[in-house]
């Protein structure tokens, strides 16, 4: 299993916006992001799940808009920001299918460092706007990094 995890792109501030849309520089980074995984990266996913928070949902729609998932967009609460990553450790598990999570800091750094180390405390990737971190899941059930994209090498 392929598990691509994506932190929202750059956000408006909430005195600015209080919905937190995208500015327009995470518009285009998530963008040039999408378009380039989708050329280099032989990335195939059945679904993308965002977290409904409008940051997420829009970065959503871009890699959708690239990716074309045969499943489309499905909204999971428990990937908003201060949300316990450990049901989404048992859900992985249990999954086969390619998917791709966009979400928030903290809850996707506390959830890679599930996967990677059992050790939500223990910070292993540093997320940045608009990046995809690439992950792998062995026969065994054991979490690999496979490769990380952001937007600066793009």
């Amino acid at each position: 299993m392929f598990l691509y995890l994506v932190q929202h792109g750059l956000a408006k501030s909430k005195e600015e916006d209080p919905e937190r849309s995208l500015t327009d520089d995470g518009v285009s980074e998530t963008e040039k992001v999408a378009s380039y995984i989708k050329v280099h990266c032989d990335v195939s996913i059945e679904r993308i799940i965002h977290s409904g928070k409008k940051r997420a949902r829009q970065t959503a729609e871009i890699f959708a808009k690239f990716l074309n998932p045969p499943s489309g967009l499905t909204v999971e609460k428990e990937l908003e920001p201060m949300s316990i990553p450990w049901s989404w450790v048992e859900k992985l598990l249990q999954m086969e299918e390619d998917v791709m999570i966009v979400g928030h800091l903290p809850h996707l750094r506390r959830l890679a460092s599930l996967l990677l180390c059992q050790d939500e405390s223990k910070p292993v990737i540093e997320f940045r706007n608009s990046g995809v971190i690439s992950l792998y899941k062995n026969e065994s059930g054991i979490w690999f990094i496979r490769w990380i994209i952001v937007p600066d090498i793009v």
